[in-house]
C-alpha cells in the first residue's frame, strides 16, 4: 500500500521560484534550508558538500534517469515519487538492493513554492517506502517558459543481491515470463489527466518501489530469476522485443493471462491504445527457470499493490527475434516494436 508522510510546509519568503533562487546565493540557501535539506534530511546529506563519501562491499549497481513528466502532478502520485521509484526500481532490475541516490532539479521560474514543497514531500515519501536515502544533489532555475514547471534528475547507486546472476545470456527455451501486476496503469492515469477522461474507478499511477519484491524473489529463488526488467517506456512490448533481439529467441504470450485493470482496458479501448504499449512505473517483468515459475508466483503474492502476478507467457526457438501473442480468441499476431512514440512526456 502507499503511504504518504505528512510534511507541513513552513512560511516562506516567496510564493514561487524565482531566478534567484538559482543564483547560488541568499535564496538559494534559503530554499535549500527551508526545502530540500529539513525534508530530505540524513548523516550524509547534511554535511551539504558538492558530493558524498561512503563504503559499500562486493559488487555495485549505478543507474541514472531524467524525468519529464507532463503533468507533474497525476492521480496516485508525482514527479518526485516517480523519480525516485523509477530510479531504485532500475537498480532493483540489476538484482541490487538499492541505498543511495541524488537528485538534482531543474525548475522554471513561477513554479508555486507549494508544488515544490509538494514535489518534495512524494520524494521524501519515496524515499522512506524504498528505504534509500538522498545524499547529493543539485538545483537550477531556468527562464519562464524553458522547463514546464520542473524537471528531475536522479542516479542511485545499490549493492548487487548476492545470489543475484541477471543477464539475458542465462535464458533458455523453456523459461517463463511473469509480470507482477497490473498492465499500462501508468499510462492511463496520466492519458486520462491529459483526456479529461473520467470513470466509475479513478485510474491512478502504480508508480511504487520494486526492490523489496525482487529481493524476496531473489531470497527464495536465487540464480532461477534469469532477467528482470520494468517496462516503462514503450511498454511490455517494448521489453519483450528487446529480449527476443539480444536472445535470439522467441517468446510466446497469452492474451487471457496478461492482468489489465478493467477501467484501463476500457481507457485504452477509448483512445484506440494498445495495453502492451503502455508504460508502466510500478511493475516489473520476470524471466525465471520453468521450475521456479510456480514459487515465484507464491512470493510475488505478497506484494500486490499493484494486482496479482501472472505467468503470462513461455521463451521458445519458434519465430526467433518476434514476439508472438495469443488472442483470446484462438488467433496469433505479431507483437511488433513500436515505431514512434505513443503517449509523450510520460515518465
Amino acid at each position: 500500500m502507499k503511504m504518504q508522510l505528512d510534511c507541513p510546509m513552513p512560511p516562506l519568503d516567496f510564493d514561487r521560484i524565482t531566478l534567484g533562487h538559482g543564483s547560488g546565493g541568499l535564496l538559494t540557501n534559503k530554499l535549500l534550508d527551508a526545502g530540500v535539506f529539513s525534508v530530505l534530511s540524513n548523516p550524509l546529506l547534511d554535511e551539504r558538500h558538492d558530493g558524498v563519501v561512503f563504503s559499500l562491499d562486493g559488487p555495485l549497481a549505478f543507474t541514472t534517469d531524467s524525468f519529464v513528466v507532463s503533468p507533474p502532478f497525476f492521480p496516485g502520485g508525482n514527479i518526485g515519487e516517480l523519480a525516485v521509484n523509477g530510479t531504485v526500481n532500475d537498480l532493483a532490475m540489476c538484482g541490487a538492493l538499492p541505498k543511495y541516490l541524488s537528485l538534482s532539479f531543474i525548475l522554471e521560474e513561477g513554479l508555486l513554492m507549494s508544488e515544490f514543497w509538494e514535489i518534495l514531500t512524494g520524494v521524501k515519501t519515496a524515499c522512506t517506502q524504498a528505504g534509500v536515502q538522498i545524499v547529493t544533489g543539485d538545483t537550477k532555475v531556468v527562464e519562464r517558459g524553458k522547463g514546464d514547471k520542473v524537471f528531475i534528475n536522479t542516479s542511485g547507486l545499490g549493492q548487487v543481491h548476492p545470489a543475484a546472476r541477471i543477464g539475458r545470456q542465462h535464458i533458455r527455451p523453456g523459461d517463463k515470463i511473469i509480470v507482477s501486476g497490473y498492465v499500462a496503469t501508468h499510462g492511463m492515469a496520466i492519458m486520462s489527466v491529459r483526456q479529461g477522461l473520467q470513470f466509475e474507478s479513478a485510474i491512478e499511477s502504480d508508480t511504487i518501489c520494486l526492490n523489496h519484491a525482487v529481493k524476496d524473489l531473489l531470497d527464495a529463488l536465487g540464480d532461477g530469476v534469469k532477467l528482470l526488467r520494468d517496462p516503462t517506456r514503450g511498454g511490455m512490448a517494448t521489453v519483450l522485443n528487446e529480449i527476443a533481439r539480444d536472445t535470439q529467441l522467441g517468446i510466446e504470450i497469452q492474451e487471457r493471462t496478461v492482468p489489465v485493470r478493467e477501467e484501463v482496458a476500457a481507457a485504452c479501448e477509448i483512445l484506440g491504445l494498445d495495453p502492451l504499449y503502455v508504460a508502466n512505473e510500478g511493475i516489473f517483468i520476470a524471466i525465471v527457470a520453468p521450475e521456479a515459475a510456480d514459487e515465484a508466483l507464491r512470493v510475488l503474492q505478497h506484494h500486490t499493490s499493484n494486482g496479482p502476478a501472472a505467468l503470462i507467457g513461455e521463451v521458445g526457438k519458434a519465430h526467433p527475434r518476434q514476439v508472438v501473442l495469443h488472442s483470446r480468441i484462438g488467433g496469433r499476431r505479431v507483437v511488433y516494436m513500436p515505431a514512434g512514440e505513443q503517449l509523450p512526456r510520460i515518465c
